[in-house]
């Protein structure tokens, strides 16, 4: 019998009218998600081997995933970042049976049921981004007992999620949430103000954000006239944290600031407390040591991983096991085991007559140390004789010049200096709350 089915019933039955969802001005308490869970489970009845859903951030979107796991299907969590061919190759590969906001509402129109009996286990398989390419399809079964395991009986606690709940980040937050007793603040996307506004009206005490945007809360008028204090903890992740956000970040939110380290196929790898960093201000640019059941080396520059908290493999390939697993990171360890991050493999860019690779997040954090930049990317670009850095940033109060020179000063090698600079008003985001580079590069 499944243990993580098992603790969701139990703290959907003792819920009762305490608050699970604000979402969309409308409230739905434990008994209310409860019966919805049980005309889902009903309207799934004739559904065999797997489900997709593909819908956007509403509480049927969970509890559709629940009630398909309690049926014993495969549960596919197509990413919202994902492209139409991406979204039509996820369920080529899968013959997953789709269910999107249409299909939801059908479902629970059905007539409630419950089941006599549990499967022994749950799966979900979440698809990359497919923002460049062919997904793949990231198995996950254990993840989930795990979180019934680490998320005990709390009732406390209000957690606020903007993430995408077909995202391993907002699945996860809610699922927690609800393992707890807690209440859950779900936005259908990432909105600063809106955030801004729920945290202080609803005394939120948990939430999660991608480092654009905590840029963009640490950047928004109305954040000196809000009340942040409920806030217990901040937790930062999905990208490189540029140092002077996160010390900005611990100055408004005090020390609850945290910043994490994981991937879709292996969520959990590294972490560092705010009071690490406040006791250690040169650990600002580190996220974390290795936590409990994860082992980690560098190889040729990346960082390799394998554990507990690993994915099950690939849809339709071998089982990983005990194997070690490219993360696609470039990054080194200190001395005293703390992990920094230096770019992606991908983001590495090849430049100059003599073929220099360049870190990308590098010249980015370079710019980013001016006092007049919120946000910055830096991306290749073609050139008359071969590869040029373009930083795309958004800025006030300084010129193209500046910035140049600031990058000069910061990193001292001409080939870290950006050969041209835009500036534009805001930077494309994925749906995830990464920066979009693809849509950037020229």
């Amino acid at each position: 019998m499944s243990f993580f089915l098992s603790r969701v019933l139990s703290a959907l039955r003792d819920g009762g009218d305490t608050v699970l969802f604000h979402h969309d001005d409308t409230t739905m308490t434990y008994r209310a998600a409860s019966e919805l869970l049980s005309r889902l489970y009903s309207g799934l009845a004739e559904v065999r081997g797997m489900v997709a859903i593909d819908a956007a951030n509403r509480p049927e979107v969970v509890l559709t995933q629940l009630a398909a796991q309690l049926r014993g299907l495969e549960v596919v969590l197509i990413a919202a970042s994902a492209s139409r061919p991406a979204r039509a190759a996820t369920l080529a590969a899968t013959g997953a049976t789709l269910l999107t906001d249409a299909e939801l509402d059908t479902l629970a129109a059905a007539r409630p049921s419950t089941p006599d009996m549990l499967p022994n286990s749950v799966t979900a398989i979440f698809p990359s981004g497919g923002t460049t390419g062919a997904p793949k399809l990231i198995r996950h079964s254990g993840i989930y007992d795990g979180v019934a395991h680490i998320f005990q009986p709390d009732g406390t606690k209000t957690a606020l999620v903007t993430a995408p709940l077909t995202h391993m980040t907002g699945n996860a937050a809610v699922l927690g949430a609800l393992c707890c007793g807690n209440t859950v603040v779900l936005h259908r996307e990432f909105n600063a103000e809106k955030l801004l506004a729920d945290v202080e009206r609803h005394r939120v005490t948990t939430l999660s954000l991608t480092p654009p945007r905590l840029a963009a809360v640490l950047d928004h008028p109305h954040l000196s006239t809000t009340d942040v204090s409920s806030v217990q903890q901040l937790s930062l992740g999905a990208a490189p944290l540029p140092p002077r956000r996160l010390a900005e970040a611990l100055k408004v939110f005090g020390p609850v600031v945290g910043q994490g380290y994981g991937l879709t196929e292996a969520p959990m790898i590294a972490s560092i407390s705010a009071d690490e960093v406040l006791a250690r201000p040169e650990l600002l640019g580190s996220v974390g040591r290795i936590v409990p059941g994860m082992e980690a080396r560098i190889e040729d520059g990346e960082v390799l991983v394998r554990g507990l908290s690993m994915m099950d493999g690939y849809h339709g390939q071998p089982p990983i096991g005990d194997g070690w697993l490219r993360t696609g990171d470039l990054g080194r360890f200190d001395e005293d085991g703390y992990l920094y991050l230096e770019d992606r493999v991908d983001d590495v860019i090849v430049t100059g007559e003599h073929g220099t690779k360049v870190s990308s997040t590098t010249v980015e954090h370079a710019l980013l140390s001016h006092p007049k930049v919120k946000a910055a990317a830096v991306v290749p670009a073609p050139g008359p004789d071969g590869t040029l850095l373009h930083a795309v940033v958004v800025a006030d109060g300084t010129t193209a010049s500046d910035l140049r020179e600031r990058v000069r000063e910061e990193l001292g090698g001409e080939h870290f200096v950006p050969s041209t600079v835009e500036f534009r008003d805001e930077l494309p985001l994925t749906p995830v709350g990464k920066v979009d580079k693809q849509r950037l590069k020229r």
